[in-house]
């Protein structure tokens, strides 16, 4: 071998060794960037709440705090790369494992995580429900209070500001945490009529309600019992009570009128309180629901159960129960039991 074919050799075998070099060095820059540089300390995918104000540092260091980095020459490089100035507003819940690009392009396009939103039952007001939202999402509890008191706004959905919490049944609801009150509000609207579809609207119109009022007397079975059992039987009731005419002397509609959500015993003083939602002194049902209601409870009140009984009262035995009945004869003197348990149990109000 000449000394031209050495130097041919060396400088292919040169060559070579560069190619392989970049080679090596472009696999494990993309390995970096694209598989594994960010790795979870605790083992755990980590969350986080990027708000307007908050800086692309700020962020960046609560990642570091959490995650190891494998290669702080290939964050760098790979920060710069994606030319990110600043992170979009959003939650963003991160990998126990991740290539840098997740991070960074995540973050700078907006490429959020939902959330899950819940609110049960126990809501009750406008003001509770505003407030139990705002506190999942970014948007204030005022802004959802002020669409809710806003009867041009929610006449779109065919509601005012009393049927308005008719849009909303307690659940669980996959929601990006940056949504607007307006955007929260046409999500429950097709919620409603996902679950209002034809046959529940056809149930409804055969008991002579819309489904807003369904809703309505639903939202007092709901406050009466939390016995699945009660809910028709309790419905039922009612419903014979409005097709005779006869006031539905309801006592959670009286509680809800005061706002006395904490009261144990019912008083004359209560269901005489002037108020739009006082079954007591009004006719038929209040002008919209005195508190949430699940769907178990709506069905179940589509399927009131057909009996006689006009009269319902707490059973003496404080069971949770109720003693129904279609006299008043019998009612008063299950009444006059459950007063004296009352007073046995030093029960005032």
């Amino acid at each position: 071998m000449n000394s031209t074919q050495r130097n041919i050799l060396i400088v292919a075998g040169v060559v070579l060794l560069l190619l392989l070099g970049a080679g090596l060095y472009a696999g494990i820059r993309n390995y970096h960037y694209t598989r594994r540089n960010l790795v979870s300390i605790d083992g755990k995918e980590h969350g986080y709440y990027v708000y307007p104000e908050t800086s692309l540092d700020s962020i960046l260091d609560l990642v570091k705090a959490d995650y190891n980095i494998r290669s702080n020459y290939a964050f760098r490089k790979d920060l710069q790369r994606s030319q990110i100035r600043s992170a979009k507003p959003g939650y963003y819940l991160f990998p126990a494992e991740m290539g840098n690009r997740t991070l960074f392009i995540r973050l700078r396009q907006g490429e959020q995580t939902p959330i899950k939103m819940r609110f049960n039952y126990g809501v009750r007001t406008n003001e509770h429900l505003a407030s139990r939202l705002g506190k999942q999402l970014l948007t204030d509890s005022a802004s959802i209070i002020a669409l809710l008191n806003d009867n041009d706004f929610l006449s779109r959905y065919e509601m005012n500001t009393e049927t308005a919490r008719c849009l909303f049944m307690p659940d669980t609801y996959e929601v990006y945490w940056t949504m607007t009150a307006e955007q929260l509000f046409d999500r429950m609207f097709r919620e409603y009529r996902r679950f209002w579809n034809e046959k529940r609207r056809a149930q409804a119109q055969a008991l002579g309600l819309t489904p807003q009022q369904v809703y309505t007397l639903a939202s007092i079975v709901t406050s009466e019992t939390t016995n699945p059992q009660e809910y028709p039987i309790i419905a039922g009731l009612y419903l014979n009570r409005m097709r005779i005419g006869m006031h539905l002397q309801a006592c959670p509609t009286a509680v809800y009128a005061t706002r006395s959500f904490k009261a144990r015993r019912v008083t004359h003083s209560m269901t005489q309180f002037k108020s739009p939602y006082n079954t007591y002194i009004n006719p038929g049902l209040p002008p919209g629901p005195i508190r949430v209601t699940q769907a178990e409870v709506i069905d179940s009140t589509l399927h009131a159960t057909r009996s006689k009984y006009l009269y319902m009262c707490a059973n003496p035995d404080f069971s949770g129960t109720h003693v129904f009945s279609e006299s008043y004869t019998k009612h008063a003197a299950t009444a006059r039991q459950y007063q004296r348990e009352l007073n046995k149990r030093k029960i005032r109000r």
